[in-house]
Order: C-alpha cells, then sequence, then structure tokens
C-alpha cells in the first residue's frame, strides 16, 4: 500500500466511555468483520476483559476504508488498554501511531484518566481528534462536554463529532476525519529497516508473535533481523496483520502494523518496545524504550502445598503473555512454598490473581501488598526491601524511604471536605485544586503508594457516590517514619503477619491484627498472649483463653486450703506446659487474616 494512503491511529480514553465499542463499530463499517461474525467487545478476547468492561491487553487491527474520494485507504487500529496501571502499554501503542481519538462520555465529562491519557499523546506529538460518545443518552450533555473539552484540555469544541457508538451515529464523520486529520506515516530515513516492537503474545505453535510497526525499510519472511535491546539475530518466519484474526501476508511496508514471528521460544528474549533492525546495516534506536519495573510485590501460595509445581508452572504460562508480571519463589514458615510476585499496580494483581482462579482452577492466598522501600544503613549503601522479612535490624538503618503517587481526584463539589480529610489520613497532602466546571473540582495530591493499596479507590467511590475518579503516575520516593511490626503468638514472632507501617499508625494496625487473631487462633490448654511489637517495644495484646477443668469438684466440704492447695497445683502444671507448648496456627487463620 502506498504510504500516504496509510493511517495508524489509536483510541484513547477513561474506563467505561465506550471505546471498545466504537472500535466494533468501526470493524463493522468498514467490512473487516461481517456482519454475522459481529459480537459486543470483540477485541477484548478474555472473559475476565468482558466482565469488567475494561481493556487488559492492547489488540492492533488493520481495516480497508473506501473514503468519498474514492480512494481506499489502510486504517491500522492499535487498541490500547485504558487504566492507570497499564499505562505503559497505553504510552507503548501510541509511539507507533501518529493520531489518536480521544473519547469523552457526554453524560459523564472528562474524567481523571481522560487527562491522563491526553498527556501521553500529547508528548508523541499526536494528531487528537476529539469524540464526544453516547449523545443518545437521555441525560447527556454535548454542550457541557463542548466545554470542557475547551476549559480543561484546551482543544477547540468544533473540531470535536458528536457520536453514538451503541446506535452508530457519527461513524462515517469519524472514519472521514481519521483519513483527512491524521498525517500519512513518513519514514524515518534511516539507512535500513527500521521497525518498533509494541507487543507479544505466545502462541504454542508458531513461538512468540510480536506485534510491530514498520518506520523505514520493509520486512518479509527470510530477513535476516536484530532485536537491538537484547542483542539477539533471528530469522523472520512469517509476517501478517490482523483482521482481529491473525492473516499472512508477503511483505509489511513504512506505515504498516502487523506481526513478525522468527525463531523465537521465550517471550523475555522480546522486550517490549525494542528496535528491530536488519543484521548487516543496523539502524539507530527508536526513541521511546524503557524496561518496565513492577512497583507492588505480593506472596502467592497455594492453598494445597501439593500443588506447588502445577502453580509455578502456571505462573510461567501467564508471564508469557504479560510482560509487565515478574515473580520469584520464596519460602514462609507458615504458608510453606510459594512465589513473590511482582505487579505494575493494584489492578493488574488483582486481574493476575483472577487469571489463575478461573483459567487455570488454582486455589491460592495472596499476603498482604507491598512496594519497595529504600532502607540508607549506617555505612552508606541503600538496600531495596520488598519484605518486611528482609528489613535489617534498627540498630544498622540510618532512614527509610518509601514511593509516592501524585494522584488526581476528581469529584464533585459536595464531597471536597470528605475527600480532603480521605487525603489526610492516608497521610497525603493536597497541592491544589482546580474547578472544572459548576459541578466538579480536580485535586492535585502526592500520597504514598503503599497507604492507597487496599482501599483507597473504593472509599472515593462510597464518599462521593460512584461520581469521584482518580488517576495517579509515580513520583519519587520520600523519607518516613516507618517501623516494623511484628505479630507474637506465644512470645514467637509469625513472619507472614509481619508488616512495614507508618510509626503513627502501628499502634491501631496492631490492635487489629490482635484482635481478628484472638478469634481465629484456638484455644489451649494454657492462656496465649497474642502481641503486637515494634523492635522490643509491645504495642497491643490480646489473650485468647485457657481450657479450664474445674479440680475442685471432688471437694465437697472441709477447709478453704483443700481448694487452694489443688489450684496452685492446677496453675504450676499450666505453667510448665506453656514453657514445653508450641501453639499450632491453622491456616484457615492465615487465610481470615489476610483476608482483613
Amino acid at each position: 500500500m502506498d504510504v500516504s494512503k496509510i493511517r495508524n491511529f489509536s483510541i484513547i480514553a477513561h474506563i467505561d466511555h465506550g471505546k471498545t465499542t466504537l472500535s466494533d463499530r468501526l470493524l463493522h463499517r468498514t467490512g473487516t468483520i461481517a456482519s454475522r461474525d459481529m459480537e459486543d467487545q470483540l477485541l477484548d478476547s478474555m472473559d475476565l476483559e468482558r466482565e469488567r468492561g475494561i481493556t487488559i491487553k492492547a489488540h492492533p487491527v488493520t481495516m480497508y476504508y473506501k473514503a468519498k474520494d474514492g480512494v481506499t485507504y489502510e486504517l491500522n487500529l492499535i487498541d490500547t488498554p485504558g487504566h492507570v496501571d497499564f499505562s505503559y502499554e497505553v504510552s507503548r501503542s501510541l509511539s507507533a501511531c501518529e493520531g489518536a481519538l480521544l473519547i469523552v462520555d457526554a453524560a459523564q465529562g472528562v474524567e481523571a484518566q481522560t487527562v491522563a491519557n491526553l498527556h501521553l499523546a500529547m508528548k508523541q506529538n499526536l494528531t487528537i481528534i476529539p469524540v464526544i460518545n453516547k449523545i443518545d443518552l437521555p441525560h447527556a450533555d454535548i454542550a457541557m462536554a463542548k466545554r470542557q473539552l475547551e476549559e480543561i484540555l484546551a482543544i477547540p469544541a468544533e473540531t470535536a463529532i458528536a457520536a453514538s457508538a451503541k446506535e452508530g451515529i457519527g461513524i462515517e464523520e469519524i472514519l472521514e476525519a481519521i483519513v483527512a486529520r491524521i498525517p500519512p506515516p513518513k519514514p524515518t530515513g534511516a539507512p535500513s529497516l527500521q521497525a518498533l516492537g509494541f507487543d507479544s503474545y505466545f502462541d504454542t505453535y508458531k513461538g512468540v508473535v510480536t506485534h510491530v510497526r514498520v518506520f523505514n525499510g520493509e520486512l518479509k519472511p527470510g530477513m535476516h533481523v536484530k532485536l537491538l535491546h537484547s542483542g539477539k539475530n533471528v530469522e523472520v518466519k512469517e509476517v501478517g496483520s490482523f483482521n482481529p484474526k491473525p492473516y499472512v501476508r508477503d511483505i509489511l511496508t513504512v506505515g504498516e502494523t502487523g506481526y513478525i514471528t522468527a525463531n523465537i521460544k521465550s517471550p523475555l528474549e522480546v522486550k517490549m518496545g525494542d528496535t528491530i533492525t536488519d543484521v548487516r546495516v543496523p539502524s539507530p534506536v527508536l526513541p521511546g524504550f524503557k524496561e518496565v519495573h513492577p512497583l507492588v510485590f505480593s506472596g502467592i501460595y497455594p492453598i494445597n502445598s501439593a500443588d506447588y509445581e502445577h502453580l509455578k508452572s502456571n505462573l510461567a504460562k501467564l508471564q508469557l503473555n504479560d510482560s509487565g508480571f515478574v515473580y520469584q519463589s520464596e519460602s514462609s514458615v507458615a504458608l510453606g512454598f510459594g512465589f513473590r510476585c511482582g505487579f505494575l499496580g493494584l489492578l493488574h494483581m488483582e486481574i493476575v490473581q483472577e487469571r489463575l482462579r478461573r483459567e487455570f482452577g488454582m486455589d491460592i492466598i495472596a499476603t498482604y501488598p507491598s512496594v519497595i522501600y529504600k532502607v540508607t544503613l549506617t555505612d552508606g549503601t541503600v538496600k531495596e526491601v520488598d519484605n518486611p522479612a528482609f528489613l535489617p535490624d534498627v540498630t544498622y538503618i540510618e532512614w527509610i524511604e518509601e514511593p509516592t503517587v501524585k494522584a488526581f481526584i476528581l469529584c464533585p463539589n459536595e464531597f471536597i471536605g470528605d475527600m480532603m480529610a480521605l487525603v489526610q489520613e492516608k497521610r497525603g497532602n493536597i497541592d491544589h485544586t482546580e474547578t472544572l466546571d459548576s459541578r466538579r473540582v480536580m485535586m492535585t495530591s502526592l500520597l504514598p503508594l503503599n497507604e492507597i493499596l487496599i482501599d483507597f479507590h473504593d472509599r472515593i467511590k462510597s464518599i462521593t457516590h460512584g461520581y469521584g475518579s482518580m488517576d495517579y503516575e509515580h513520583a519519587d520516593y520520600r523519607q518516613s517514619d516507618l517501623v516494623k511490626l511484628d505479630i507474637l503468638v506465644n512470645t514467637e514472632p509469625v513472619d507472614a503477619f509481619s508488616c512495614i507501617v507508618h510509626r503513627d499508625k502501628a499502634e491501631a494496625r496492631g490492635r487489629a491484627l490482635a484482635a481478628k487473631l484472638q478469634t481465629v487462633i484456638p484455644r489451649q490448654q494454657y492462656q496465649v498472649a497474642i502481641q503486637a511489637a515494634i523492635g522490643g517495644k509491645i504495642i497491643a495484646r490480646e489473650t485468647v483463653k485457657a481450657f479450664r477443668k474445674d479440680v475442685t469438684a471432688k471437694c465437697y466440704g472441709g477447709d478453704v486450703s483443700r481448694k487452694r492447695k489443688l489450684l496452685e497445683k492446677q496453675k504450676e502444671g499450666k505453667k510448665r506446659m506453656k514453657s514445653v507448648g508450641t501453639v499450632h496456627i491453622p491456616q484457615e487463620a492465615f487465610i481470615e487474616v489476610l483476608k482483613a
């Protein structure tokens, strides 16, 4: 295809603003999918994506559209995920495009992730085509959406296209705008082939299938190419495109998007965002590549220890299709053998755990999520710690730094006070607030990452009755007064319950954990003390009462000293029993506490 007739674009939006529905309509209108094969959320291939209404993996697809001027154009759509955890996938996908459709929901207006994704697109200098979607809804407010486009995003309102992906309104105008407004790709002028590998997945028969966008030169079977970041030389076996299923082509030329297969056995050999070039005359590296690092860590253990090998092979299969997920084996005294897993964020963690349960039928237990802390020791060395068990002794620590995030919270005006209280409760501070329109404000605040790990998003939704939204980007590390909270059962520390918390919150968390454990640890013949401690200082205590046998039952008369003698004898026995006895904490107790 002639370069001037190719258009590469992607669709960016907040979650649930109709991105996937619009891509379905475009596929249908361009005849890429026959009416009989049409189904909702066509590009979301996982059950989990369909259920949650979110896109997890980016999907490229090639369409051919005959415009009003009678010319047929090749349109390459690269569908992107909408959630902040997958923003790295979004930025890679955008670097393979020249333009983007920015979707705004006519009923909800501009949301937190609309702003974040637009900034990503602007960084790549893409042409933005604003689309106001869902105009068929009874409470759609098109004037408000246009006003927000101008005031918040600084995009001229007259360039926006009013559409309804569900009803098929405005689809023709969108296709014409793509052809007219988005510039065709330009060769980079490099000496040879230059292609960007922006995603990959594993196919049982073909090995690793790499999604590519050709910036210079051409790709065809039989070529010997080099992956610049991993330094691997491979021979191209097959090239093709997606519609949305893969189909084989003879050649991929400048500006085209598709896939290549080569003799690559492991997806770890293909770095996301890598540059593919000719072995004989290498071209320079394309910008935009960065290694993706996990930010949230959690231990995953099989509930039945016999499933360890099974879990290991399933994690390996998951990693084949998800480059952001990493794992390594670890063991815990309480939970046995398992894995320490790293995720890009909270949604990513939830999705991986859900996929293990559903696709592989695994019964797993996940430990409390943690982040990477930077610990500066007294001798000046800096150690990265993601597991409380590896935290050095307090006497060797100079200070501890924790990761922070810059959060953008959108909420209706009447909930500002409650939102500020929530941010302060989570040890955050509000940088500034902006009034978006007569109804909503956007707060920019700095928060520690470990404070928003569990319930922050849910709390925002419940405080604002579902109208609030949040997006975050990673800021730098900051020094904090953090301590290791240990839980002792019968004076023995239990590793699985240890956590790193801020000193101000340690007491409350210690009390909560001790109270929970008191209800789940079975009673013994003697009293069991459950204590929360920071170093040598006990900050909370609960007691599991002992079973009592009434040894005075056989005394039916006589002096009171007889009863006292029997009770003293019993007390001695209990004391001796306590010094030699160990408390067995059942698996159910760990599961209950981790749920709490």
